[in-house]
């Protein structure tokens, strides 16, 4: 018997990676994760993408998080959207302005995937009421986790809920099926700052302290299906 987790809230679409993204009240999602979600990313001359940290794939571009995305109607066509909310007419050309490099371009994923790590990323409100709690002096909100799907647990639902269904597979009334695996390794953005959202290293703390930095739950994707707003998400 099928086991309800929870409704589906939200739902986080993130065009360009590392920038704010634009919430969806449905969307497809195929192998890949959700339509059009990290597609395109800032990519500078050696190869790396922009990011809030530096690792082999990844360099830090501080500012990212102060851009927001969105894709509209055509998926070959993102948008950049500026610090004020104004969309940017010439992206690379603003990119090169604004963080400062003259090495840096707004590129389509090709052979190297922009995820970081899996493809979809569930967050439940008892987990992010957690949070909340445990942080009282940070103003949270799900913007610092970047989820691709909020879910609304029922009242009770312990925090880190999560991890109980890694090895399972949720599925939605679209026909979707989400294989979950592990939940995401946070780092030093979950506390980095982005419009209404001040700089708070102290969450990764918290997490670090209660958690060893994980939070979500993390997904492939098992059968493609479409996801919307209000869609009750059941474990088999």
């Amino acid at each position: 018997m099928a086991e309800i987790i929870g409704v589906v809230e939200q739902l986080w679409r993130y065009p360009v990676k590392s920038t704010g993204g634009e919430r969806l009240d449905a969307v497809e999602v195929d192998e890949r994760g959700l339509a059009g979600d990290r597609l395109y990313a800032v990519r500078d001359s050696t190869g790396r993408l922009g990011s809030g940290k530096n690792t082999r794939r990844f360099r830090r571009m501080d500012g990212l998080l102060r851009l927001g995305s969105r894709l509209g109607a055509r998926i070959d066509a993102p948008e950049l959207i500026d610090p004020l909310g104004t969309p940017v007419a010439d992206p690379d050309t603003f990119l090169r302005a604004y963080l400062e490099r003259e090495d840096v371009e707004l590129a389509r994923e090709d052979a190297v995937s922009h995820f970081d790590q899996l493809p979809v990323s569930v967050l439940t409100t008892a987990t992010l009421d957690w949070v909340r709690a445990a942080v009282p002096t940070a103003v949270v909100d799900e913007r610092r986790f970047r989820p691709n799907v909020l879910l609304r647990t029922p009242p009770g639902t312990p925090a880190f809920v999560e991890d109980h269904w890694f090895g399972r597979q949720g599925r939605a009334p679209g026909g979707l099926r989400l294989a979950f695996v592990r939940s995401s390794e946070r780092c030093a953005m979950t506390g980095l700052a982005q419009p209404g959202l001040p700089y708070a290293p102290e969450i990764l703390k918290a997490l670090t302290q209660a958690h060893d930095t994980r939070l979500d739950a993390l997904a492939t994707v098992a059968r493609p299906g479409r996801l919307r707003v209000g869609d009750t998400l059941s474990l088999d």
